[in-house]
């Protein structure tokens, strides 16, 4: 997501040099799986992959290369320039699944790992979904198939109609959960669980906000329009917990983000990590040498008030 066209988002690094640096030096660290989409600066941040791929010659066995569908993405300024022409082109229509994993697989120049529906679609039947998505796995474009933020109930009720007609079943979740959102361990997060899916949460540092002491400024945070939807920070409790993960941060002789990654591993989880910087990769990879003690946690977590429900 971090890599791309400043046209579809300011905080988007887009100096290939730079990008292929950061993403070789990650694979040398060890870091062999990259999240994408193709809504993601419109398709470029898959293309980028592909470059990647081809330029240091990785062995493509030892990637895992998730992408997904749902949103509309502009790949084509050619069919897009009418608005007539975005019908079919978004959502989880058999179609645009279709449409959408032959796009993807194009642009990354091979099959993909995981597949990921972005969000649910109340508009299209769920045996269309799951039907459409068992069928791209057994085609060989596509290995695995996940999904991101939804109710929980909806999921579970994609899992069931994958279940009753023998189709391919998600092997993960990829939802937003951080220190300051929390609302995932209700139901969806036990679920995954019990069941054996995989949790892959997004914004493990909240946008950054958990990255940084309160009142320090950032270009994603001044740029990303998500922050409002999110409503992420705009809560006593949140500053609270931010200013807790700044003092053990402190104590510990760690980073911020190094606190909030080392929190959602301990949780069972992997997150999805923005590595925009050498540094950044550096204190993903140490991070997950760190472990916090019962205490650590119950502290950064006893401040935590309820949120509205949020994708």
């Amino acid at each position: 997501m971090s890599y791309g066209k400043k046209a579809w988002n300011k905080w988007v690094i887009e100096d290939e040099e730079l990008i292929f640096s950061l993403m070789k030096q990650a694979y040398d660290a060890g870091i062999r799986t990259f999240d994408t989409a193709d809504v993601y600066s419109n398709g470029y941040s898959e293309i980028l992959i592909g470059k990647f791929i081809k330029k240091y010659n990785i062995p493509r066995e030892t990637l895992v290369i998730l992408t997904k569908c749902y949103s509309r993405a502009a790949t084509d300024p050619s069919i897009e320039s009418t608005e007539l022409n975005w019908i079919n082109r978004w959502g989880l229509s058999r179609k645009h699944i279709l449409d959408a994993v032959a796009g993807s697989v194009e642009r990354l120049g091979t099959y993909i790992d995981v597949y990921q529906i972005h969000r649910y679609d109340p508009e299209t039947p769920k045996e269309e979904i799951m039907e459409a998505l068992h069928d791209v796995v057994k085609s060989g474009q596509v290995r695995y198939i996940g999904a991101s933020s939804m109710r929980a109930i909806e999921f579970v009720q994609l899992q069931q109609v994958a279940e009753k007609n023998n189709w391919t079943k998600f092997i993960s979740m990829q939802n937003f959960y951080n220190l300051i959102y929390r609302e995932e361990e209700r139901e969806m997060i036990p679920y995954c669980k019990e069941n054996g899916v995989g949790l892959i949460p997004w914004s493990p540092i909240a946008r950054g906000m958990l990255a940084r002491p309160l009142g320090v400024d950032s270009e994603r945070a001044n740029t990303d329009l998500r922050f409002g939807h999110l409503r992420i920070g705009q809560f006593e409790s949140d500053k609270e917990i931010i200013g807790r993960v700044e003092e053990l941060a402190k104590k510990r002789g760690i980073s911020m983000a190094q606190v909030s990654i080392a929190w959602t591993l301990a949780k069972g989880t992997c997150p999805i990590v923005g590595l925009s910087k050498p540094e950044r990769i550096q204190e993903a990879v140490e991070a997950v040498k760190i472990k916090l003690t019962d205490e650590e946690i119950s502290y950064l977590e006893e401040a935590y008030a309820p949120h509205s429900v949020t994708y």
